[in-house]
């Protein structure tokens, strides 16, 4: 008998048109119009060539996104990704700074924004699909379960 793996629809593709809005667009603020972004944005951005790196990534996350509007479960690496980059931020910078007392104010809305990511790749990830041994059955999106 096959097993069925669950998948939540809607919050995967939820989630990559997130990615695709903010990350996508911020990105591409980043490249076009950089003198913008880091008005509208108070972070200390002295080196353009890191901030262009910030930008070319959150681009391809949006690219990629947009492919995954179209196929869910082969494009789900990109949000694990996305999952991974941010929970070591939170663990790898924000702690540090909350501990030593340095937290910048800027970056209130970075904890927010990222926050928003986990909870939200966290839910959409079908986990027990992507690290299943053998491959199992997807129940459809119209199974009453």
């Amino acid at each position: 008998m096959s097993e069925y793996i669950k998948i939540r629809w809607g919050w995967l593709r939820g989630m990559y048109i997130y990615t695709i809005v903010s990350s996508g667009f911020l990105g591409v603020g980043i490249i076009v119009m950089p003198e913008v972004i880091k008005r509208k944005f108070p972070w200390p951005v002295e080196e353009p060539t890191a901030f262009g790196i910030i930008g070319s990534i959150y681009v391809a996350f949006g690219l990629l996104s947009i492919l995954g509007l179209r196929s869910p479960l082969k494009f789900v690496p990109v949000l694990l990704m996305q999952l991974c980059y941010k929970i070591v931020w939170f663990v790898g910078v924000l702690v540090p700074l909350l501990v030593t007392a340095h937290f910048p104010s800027y970056a209130i809305s970075m904890v927010i924004i990222f926050a928003t990511y986990i909870v939200g790749d966290v839910i959409a990830i079908p986990f027990s699909y992507v690290f299943a041994k053998e491959q199992k059955r997807v129940m459809s999106a119209f199974d009453p379960c």
